[in-house]
């Protein structure tokens, strides 16, 4: 796995870059060529709570968990945790599928099947990021799609976990 780990306000020392590597690198067992994966590191520190940030790019998918603690050795192996919890989850509704269009005869009844509940369609209108800000939260909601002005592409807007905003802007 190729990593990159970068420290926000604060300095990350040997120790702990080798510590956050060596438990990462037991997921290498879940990827089929762990040497295209690439792991992106960020920890921080915000106020007594010692912030550790994960994402993991393999070919076809995403993985990225954030834990936050007073000691930075224990949010390392609690966001490693979430991390592993999340791709037995992944792995596993990967081999149901497989197996799903092996056998024709499924009775779904009894499978425990994810579906869409709810269909909506948008009209996007032009924006900038602060009127989309407002449109998301006098929506109640916690992301909100909308063209942007200036370069008239599509975006996502979504409230992060820390109350700050965060945009997802498409090709």
């Amino acid at each position: 796995m190729k990593y990159t780990i970068r420290g926000e306000r604060m300095e990350v020392t040997d120790a702990i870059r080798d510590y956050a590597t060596s438990k990462l690198s037991k997921m290498e067992k879940y990827f089929d060529n762990p040497e295209n994966v690439n792991v992106k590191i960020v920890f921080s520190v915000r106020g007594r709570e010692q912030k550790v940030e994960v994402t993991i790019s393999a070919k076809n998918y995403d993985l990225r968990a954030e834990v936050s603690h007073s000691d930075l050795y224990a949010a390392i192996d609690l966001v490693i945790d979430k991390l592993e919890t999340q791709m037995r989850k992944f792995k596993s509704k990967l081999m149901s599928k497989e197996r799903a269009s092996v056998v024709y005869d499924i009775d779904y009844d009894e499978e425990e099947i994810e579906e869409v509940v709810k269909r909506k369609k948008v009209y996007l209108k032009p924006m900038d990021e602060e009127e989309a800000i407002v449109q998301m939260e006098l929506l109640g909601h916690t992301f909100y799609i909308y063209k942007d002005v200036e370069t008239e592409k599509v975006n996502v807007l979504y409230k992060r976990y820390d109350g700050s905003y965060g945009v997802i802007e498409t090709n």
